[in-house]
């Protein structure tokens, strides 16, 4: 075991920020936290890394007073607390970013911000101080934009800048960057170490081994509800972090040339106009997804992927008949019902609420898009649907408490694990997803982006988006970016490189036609200018 990195002391002090000893969480189904131990320094960014179910979100609400552990102690600032409640936890200094967001929907960002803060502060003081901090630190938000209207992406911006408006002595952030563009990374990552220069201590939940390497001094590893190992992540490999998480290293992909056959999937001139101020319009959207390939669409979040997605699966129906197309047939104004029946089934960027109903079994969420167990007069053949669930369940290592568990009840890479594998188990002629490997582990990941692979070499056709250039380079075989509405050229992904996409994300894209002389760019116009 490597020695415990040291953070850069703030004021002299020593004293451990945060000390969990022998804590202990029992669930009736599973002991979430086993005799767990955990020391913070102050000015420390200290990851806590695991598979999914291994324990750490249940640890992190226990911190946070959300949970209370059923044995063993809270020390905070040398002195031993019990955190009753969130609120407790905000008096103390200890802020939380959950993985599945805390927002309401029907209110504003500035609105679910003033919530967590002191009431003295008026609405338009704190619209005042979001503007600012985001701007300090690179997370772009408005703050009269109602919740409902924005991506995954910016309401994990906005539980960030709520979390640092209360100026924490304790930040705990669960998985903060699984839908964060590389960019916006390496802006939080630069706010993050200001932040514990300062002094201010970092609890960081994440699967993305490369960032913990890169970012955190101290790491705690849980298997199995138990700490396996306490490292100095800088002196790890993603395969010696990968061993300790999960007992061995994920397999490696097997991606092998496509070879695409028939146009699934066409569209061409997709425009549609805005639904509500603060969605985007698009404008003149076309591209094809051929059987046997996957493509890859980039791009940062707020840029069109919503809408785009909401016309594609259905739940938008203002596109013209022939500006979408499922084998050559318009499919613009059907039903997400009826395009399920034509092959296509989609995956949502949001797990809870979308691709899930929280608070039903998992053998019923079988039921919002497979059919395969409901007979031709209307009646549901229960066992039907329990072995399904069951055959998802097992196919896809989700770890829950048989297809009886609640949706809610599970960890969220786990409940992901089941919403993909529930439309892959379909083998669909067309799958669209969004965000596929959102906060699951490396081991999981593996699984399911191997699927998805296998789904494409059996004939598939597949759409994936994700903000995960990683993941794209990965699994595609063609890329296409979005931005401001619009969508590039696609290019092989033998031909792309991550600075090429990343500038492509900011809505410059060549264009074939339209050389680019040096220090020349082209817009999402197709117009040329010179690039600053």
């Amino acid at each position: 075991m490597n020695t415990i990195a040291t953070p850069k002391e703030t004021g002299g002090t020593t004293a451990l920020r945060l000390e969990l000893t022998g804590i202990t969480k029992q669930y009736p189904a599973v002991r979430a936290n086993d005799n767990v131990h955990l020391r913070v320094k102050p000015g420390e960014i200290h990851a806590v890394l695991g598979e999914n179910g291994a324990g750490k979100s249940t640890m992190m609400k226990m911190i946070y007073g959300a949970v209370q552990p059923d044995a063993g102690e809270i020390c905070w600032n040398g002195e031993r607390v019990h955190i009753a409640n969130p609120a407790a936890a905000r008096r103390l200094g200890i802020s939380m970013v959950y993985q599945h967001f805390s927002l309401f929907d029907t209110l504003t960002a500035a609105e679910n911000v003033w919530l967590g803060l002191d009431k003295s502060l008026k609405l338009p003081e704190v619209s005042e101080r979001i503007v600012q901090v985001a701007h300090t630190y690179g997370l772009d938000i408005d703050p009269v934009r109602p919740v409902h209207t924005l991506s995954v992406g910016e309401r994990q911006r906005v539980e960030i800048v709520r979390a640092l408006l209360t100026d924490p002595q304790l930040l705990i952030l669960d998985e903060p960057t699984s839908v964060l563009t590389p960019q916006a990374v390496d802006k939080l990552f630069v706010t993050l170490r200001q932040l514990a220069d300062k002094g201010t201590s970092i609890l960081y939940i994440s699967h993305k081994l490369d960032e913990i390497r890169a970012l955190c001094h101290q790491c705690t590893v849980l298997r199995g509800g138990k700490v396996t190992g306490e490292v100095d992540p800088t002196l790890e490999s993603n395969a010696s972090l990968s061993r300790l998480m999960i007992g061995a290293e994920p397999p490696q992909l097997q991606h092998k040339e496509s070879k695409a056959g028939a146009v699934v999937l066409g569209v061409k001139g997709l425009s549609l106009t805005k639904l509500d101020p603060f969605a985007a319009e698009l404008k003149d959207i076309g591209f094809e997804v051929r059987a046997g390939e996957i493509l890859g669409v980039a791009g940062v979040s707020g840029n069109g992927q919503q809408e785009m997605l909401a016309a594609l699966s259905g739940e938008d129906r203002r596109a013209a008949p022939g500006s979408i197309t499922l084998f050559g047939k318009p499919i613009g104004d059907h039903s997400p019902r009826h395009r399920r029946k034509e092959g296509l089934h989609f995956v949502p960027e949001e797990r809870l609420g979308r691709g899930a109903v929280p608070t039903m079994t998992l053998a019923s969420n079988t039921l919002l898009t497979r059919t395969e167990a409901v007979a031709k007069s209307g009646w549901v053949r229960i066992p039907a649907v329990t072995k399904l669930a069951e055959h998802i369940i097992a196919r896809f290592n989700v770890k829950a408490g048989g297809p009886g568990a609640a949706a809610k009840s599970l960890s969220g890479g786990n409940l992901q694990k089941f919403i993909v594998g529930r439309e892959i188990d379909a083998n669909p002629k067309l799958l669209i997803v969004s965000q596929p490997t959102w906060g699951v582990d490396v081991g999981a990941a593996a699984l399911i982006r191997g699927e998805l692979l296998a789904l494409r070499d059996a004939g598939c056709a597949l759409l994936v988006v994700s903000e995960e250039l990683d993941e794209l380079f990965e699994i595609s075989d063609r890329l296409v970016v979005i931005a401001q509405g619009r969508v590039s050229p696609s290019i092989n992904v033998a031909d792309a490189t991550i600075e090429l996409i990343g500038e492509w994300m900011s809505g410059l894209w060549a264009v074939n036609s339209l050389p680019r002389r040096a220090g020349e760019g082209v817009n999402v116009q197709g117009e040329r200018h010179a690039q600053a």
